[in-house]
């Protein structure tokens, strides 16, 4: 046996440095980077295992910062109303 024609076998997992950049630049389109990272979420789990695991990473880190955000800003507000005299 000879292993000097070995090829490298890709699986279907495996995403190259173009698939990547592709998902990336997707990823930073307004409005179309929500919608594509639930359909990367909720797809073909057999298709591209990488991607997925990231959708869902993103949306995790998505929902976890609007929480934050909204706490921050509720905060806020009340003490606004407070501090003016508003708060009923």
């Amino acid at each position: 046996m000879d292993n000097q024609n070995v090829q490298p076998v890709y699986t279907n997992d495996e995403m190259t440095v173009g698939q990547w950049l592709v998902t990336l630049l997707i990823g930073i389109i307004p409005f179309v980077n929500i919608v594509m990272l639930i359909v990367w979420a909720c797809g073909n789990p057999v298709e591209k295992r990488a991607r997925k695991n990231w959708a869902i990473a993103q949306l995790i880190m998505m929902a976890i910062i609007l929480v934050l955000y909204f706490a921050v800003f509720a905060s806020i507000i009340s003490s606004v109303m407070h501090g003016s005299g508003m708060y009923y």
